[in-house]
């Protein structure tokens, strides 16, 4: 990109609304995703975030408005066709395969698998290890990445939340992904384990060149890992900047986001 060009949009909503009868849940969103950033989206409980990642996603169809990614119209297509371009979504609660282990968890993700077939089962049993073999190896070095090596035979059910959301980011590297859209990740997650998470999103975004957006509540987490941070209240994006901006905006500090953030950005206690 060259100096003072505006840089690629990944993502571009264009005035998308989502009504739930009268509620307006996702009421007029028109927001950009750069290619290669790890955006913030934060608000208080309520504010539509969730909804506007499941609309993006294709959880939800929108109401109206628009979806763009990479230029190409998306909206309102289903997870799995979005899954195949490179959109991602996790979600505040995992969903795992408990009796599965970690490792085969990994295993299951990508698509189009030769034994999901009859004919292959019966014929292409040889291909069908070959593949498996190169799965199992990828499996593993994702779980190397993550740091969960150790974790690989252990039944998917029995990880504790961090360990879980950090399975389903691992997911997300056994296919091609391009922009991923993460909820809530530091829900119930220790600050040990969320470090771990937040170095495996920047090591993500800076050496394979992922694309973010999370929602998290955790100011801290979002000042270290996101440029921009947009905000959402009420349906609508209420402001957009650096996290230190966000921290400065008397709007959001005294509509949204309470006295705790106003004394931080004043330099007092949390």
């Amino acid at each position: 990109m060259k100096s003072g060009e505006a840089p690629e949009q990944m993502i571009v909503v264009e005035d998308l609304h989502r009504h739930f009868g009268g509620f307006r849940a996702v009421d007029g969103v028109s927001l950009e995703i750069a290619t290669g950033s790890i955006t913030g989206l934060i608000g208080p409980n309520g504010a539509g975030k969730s909804t506007l990642f499941n609309v993006i996603a294709g959880v939800l169809p929108p109401t109206s408005g628009r979806v763009t990614m990479d230029g190409e119209d998306i909206t309102g297509l289903a997870p799995h066709q979005l899954f195949h371009k490179g959109l991602l979504r996790t979600f505040q609660i995992a969903h795992e395969f408990p009796s599965l282990t970690v490792r085969e968890n990994l295993m299951v993700v990508p698509a189009a698998q030769s034994g999901e077939t009859l004919w292959n089962a019966w014929f292409r049993r040889a291909a069908i290890r070959a593949e498996e073999a190169a799965l199992r190896e990828r499996a593993d070095e994702v779980l190397e990445f993550l740091t969960i090596g150790h974790l690989a035979e252990e039944r998917a059910g029995n990880l504790s939340g961090g360990q879980k959301k950090l399975l389903e980011l691992g997911r997300t590297m056994m296919v091609e992904a391009k922009v991923v859209f993460l909820d809530e990740v530091g829900a119930g997650v220790n600050r040990t384990l969320l470090n771990t998470i937040g170095d495996a999103i920047v090591r993500l975004n800076r050496e394979r060149g992922y694309t973010f957006c999370v929602i998290e509540h955790d100011m801290d987490f979002i000042a270290r890992l996101c440029d921009p941070v947009i905000v959402m209240a009420e349906g609508k994006v209420l402001a957009r900047g650096s996290a230190a901006q966000i921290m400065q905006n008397e709007a959001v500090i005294e509509a949204y986001l309470g006295t705790g953030l106003k004394n931080r950005a004043k330099g007092g206690a949390a």
